[in-house]
Formats: structure tokens, sequence, C-alpha cells
């Protein structure tokens, strides 16, 4: 069985722990390759490799970083297929989403070569008498970047080419659950010209996240996962006096007014709640229907997700495949067993899903719960997973006041023709990433990813500029030269004049 191993200072290397972990082809069920699980003194190893890299990389020139970057980028073109196969066989969406997932990716880097424009600083001429001023953004040194199973490719991408375009260097902790994108962007980076050191890659679990976190020489972490472990990491890396961005979990709400073109929000429901499983940080998990929109919404989303063609994601025209794990799977199936006793109609259910001749794949079929309560776990609880449940409100009132006392503040949508009800919900909500007849408002590169309330421990926001601002600090400076006038001793603090 292939073995996925560390990539440190410019290749691979097998790493020291001994320790390996299975890694699942979810639509078998079974086993495709194992990954080495990586020793503190791994991750030491790792960061040494990037801390050595950083005085050179960052005294390179920006446009010089950026013409790396270009190379990486007709790279990654040539193999969005590669990737998005390999996303196909560890994490198990379709062939069609993981290609999406890729150029999404793609997007940053796209958006990290142009960055030489945005590490300008600001010149002020004579700002005192005799006296210049001028501001500059420098990097960081090593930054390092855990990244969650979802999306394998595309959210690494969301960090290291900002970071390596800002003249950082790089340590990589992807999942363990779908480890070999790592590997092929560091593949790609080593082809393109990235001096070696300045891209590192560590497999591991919560023995490298702790290495890294507690690391002196890792100056920042970023973060993307579940709420309880976003918390964790944001509390011990700022304890150990690093700049921490820390992207946590999501209760996604969707509100259909009654004025909506019901046929434009069923499509995007079902899109935006069962497109890859519902494995999604900006899923849709919650519809809430507004006034007398509840019947007809329902019917329809009956209806279409009884019809979801569930299957391996490399089979013809699969619109979803199976959950990432077995106990991904039990979870989920627990969550709808709950729903079910504490009083949701459950309209569709998804338990026991079975597909021909991938019989042990962990699937779950889309699941749709009607008259959901908010004390109920199933819109509580983060299910990650394809169920989608319909909230009943009497007004857009109502719902508003239902998203904003939600703990989380990733996502949120609403679908309606009138021009005055959205605007005032883009306002009132308070989420940070909100779409108006679009399901699933994921800011474009040049904007940045973030969310509100426990979905983000931190000051900044994911890529864009919110990106450049993380992985490099300001630095003001004065400047006064001999041959102007002195004007002697002076104790009292200085004042522009």
């Amino acid at each position: 069985m292939e073995t996925i191993d560390h990539f440190i200072g410019g290749q691979g290397v097998e790493g020291g722990s001994g320790r390996f972990a299975d890694v699942y082809n979810p639509a078998l069920g079974e086993p495709c390759a194992r990954v080495a699980l990586a020793s503190k003194e791994d991750v030491d190893a790792a960061v040494a490799a990037a801390a050595a890299a950083f005085p050179a990389w960052s005294a390179t020139p920006p446009l010089a970083r950026a013409r790396v970057l270009f190379k990486y980028l007709q790279l990654c073109q040539q193999h969005t297929d590669e990737f998005a196969a390999m996303v196909v066989r560890e994490h198990g969406k379709t062939f069609l989403d993981a290609q999406g997932e890729v150029a999404r990716g793609i997007e940053v880097v796209e958006f990290a070569v142009g960055i030489p424009q945005m590490l300008k600083g600001e010149f002020t001429d004579q700002i005192a008498r005799g006296i210049d001023a001028w501001s500059m953004r420098q990097p960081l040194g090593v930054v390092a970047g855990i990244t969650p199973f979802n999306f394998p490719v595309m959210v690494p991408m969301w960090m290291f080419p900002v970071a390596i375009a800002c003249g950082n260097t790089f340590v990589l902790k992807p999942s363990e659950r779908d480890p070999s994108p790592s590997l092929l962007h560091a593949r790609l980076l080593k082809e393109a010209g990235l001096p070696d050191g300045v891209f590192n890659v560590v497999q591991g679990d919560k023995v490298a996240v702790d290495a890294l976190l507690d690391h002196p020489d890792v100056e920042a972490l970023s973060f993307v996962g579940s709420t309880p472990i976003a918390e964790y990491i944001y509390a011990r890396g700022t304890a150990s006096g690093k700049r921490v961005q820390a992207l946590g979990g999501a209760k996604n709400h969707m509100v259909v007014m009654p004025d909506a073109d019901m046929e434009m929000a069923v499509d995007a429901l079902i899109g935006a709640a069962y497109g890859s499983a519902g494995e999604r940080c900006m899923a849709i998990s919650v519809a809430v229907a507004v006034g007398d929109a509840g019947d007809k919404l329902v019917s329809s989303l009956a209806e279409r997700t009884a019809a979801l063609k569930i299957d391996d994601g490399m089979a013809p025209g699969a619109e979803m495949g199976p959950v990432v794990t077995s106990a991904a799977r039990q979870r989920i199936e627990k969550l709808i067993g709950e729903g079910v006793e504490q009083g949701a109609t459950l309209v569709v259910d998804g338990r026991g899903y079975k597909v021909d001749g991938r019989e042990n794949g962990f699937f779950v079929g889309g699941t749709l719960f009607d008259h959901v309560q908010p004390s109920m776990s199933i819109y509580k609880e983060e299910i990650f997973g394809p169920v989608l449940c319909v909230v009943r409100m009497p007004d857009v009132g109502s719902a508003l006041e239902l998203i904003n006392a939600n703990e989380y503040g990733n996502g949120v949508a609403v679908f309606t023709r009138d021009g005055g009800v959205a605007r005032e919900f883009v306002r009132q909500v308070q989420v940070g990433m909100v779409g108006v007849n679009v399901p699933l408002p994921v800011p474009m590169a040049f904007n940045s990813f973030g969310g509100w309330k426990r979905s983000l421990f931190g000051d900044h926001h994911a890529y864009g500029p919110e990106g450049v601002r993380f992985y490099t600090r300001h630095k003001a400076v004065m400047q006064r030269w001999p041959n102007t006038a002195s004007s002697g001793v002076e104790f009292a603090f200085p004042q522009m004049k």
C-alpha cells in the first residue's frame, strides 16, 4: 500500500515517528493508502528548514517571488484533473465538484501573483521640517497552516500562496484523511522554481498540531475546521505569542420569502445543502420558510431530495458522493434519529443508504426535515452532512431574530424579489458573508473570506487583502538627515511643526 510521507527542505521525508494512519476511499469503505504521522522532531525539522530559507526568500524582490507563483499557477491549471481525482479518491466528492474546488483555489494564486502591488508602502514628504515619513509591509517569518479534510486542495491555497508571495516561508499540516494533494502542491511548487525550504509539509495528527502551536519559531498560524478546535488553536497559539487566524464551524441559513422565485430557490437549496454531501462550511443546512412559502418549498424539496443521484464520485452523472468516514456517517445518522425523537417531521430519510457495487461505502442519502425547532439538536449542531432542516417563520423580522441568535455567523442567504427586504436583511443580519439570491456567497479571491461570532477566532479573514495584512507587519519610518538645521535638545514629546 502506498505510504504518504512528509515534504521537508525540498524533498520527501519518511519521518521518524513510526506511526501511521489509514487513508480511506470513502466510496469503497476501504483503505487506499497510509499516511505517516509526524513526531515533534519531524515538525522541528520542517520549521528549521523554513527558518533557514526565510532570509533569502524574504530578500527576494516581490516581483521575482510572483514570477515563481505564476509558473506554479500554470502548472496547477495543467494538473487540475490530477488534483480532482485525488480529492474524489480520498474525500469522496464528485469529480465535477472537485474540479470546482481546484478552480476556486487557483483563483487565490491568480490574486497572489499580483501581491507586489499590495506590498507598496505610503510616503509623505516633509511631514515636519526636514523630516520625511513612510510605511512598509514586511513578512513575518515562518508561518503555518492547519487545514481540514473537506477542501484538501482549495483551503491550503487560501493560505500558502498569499503567505509565500508576501515573503514568508510556510509549513502545511493537511488533514490526515486526504493528504495526497499536499504533496502535489509541493511537487509543483518545486517544479516552478520555489527554493527548497520555502514550502514544507508535515502529515500528522494532534501531535503535529500542538508542536506547531508551541514552536517558538512559528510566527503565525492559519486554521480552518470545527469551532471547538478553532477555539483551542486560537487560545493555545495566542498564548504562545503567535498571530492566529482560526476559522470555525457554521450553521448557515437560507431565508425563502413568499415572493421568491420558488424554482430558483429550490435549485439553490438542493445544490447548497447536498453538494459535497453537505461537508462544506458554507453549506446551507437550514432553510427558513417565511409566511406561506413553507408548503410549496417543502413539497418541491422532498421530490428533488428523494431523486438525488448518489454514487461514487467518478460515476457519470453523480450528484452526491459519500461522506468522508464511517464515523462521520454514524454521527450524521445518530443526529437524524435525534431529530425524529425530538419531534421534527422527517420528510426524506437518508439513513442506511446503499450504492450497488459500493455496499461498504460511507453513503448517507439526502435527508429533509420539516417543522424543525431551534431547541432541537439537528438545528443547534453543525451536522456536516446531507441533512436540510426547514424552520417556518411568520415574517422576515422573526427570521432575522432566529439567525442573529445563532452562535455561528459564517454564511447566510435570502431569496426574494423585494429589493427593500433584501437591503434591510443585508444591513441587519449578523453574519460575515451574505448572499442575495445567491446560496453560497463565497467571496472571490480579491475579497476576503470569513465569518462572525463563533465562526471566526482572530482579527483577520482569509485570503484577499485581509490575507496580505495577516501575513505581513506594518512598519512606520521617520527620517531626518544631518544636513538639516538642528533644533537642539528637546525634552518635550515631539510635535510635528
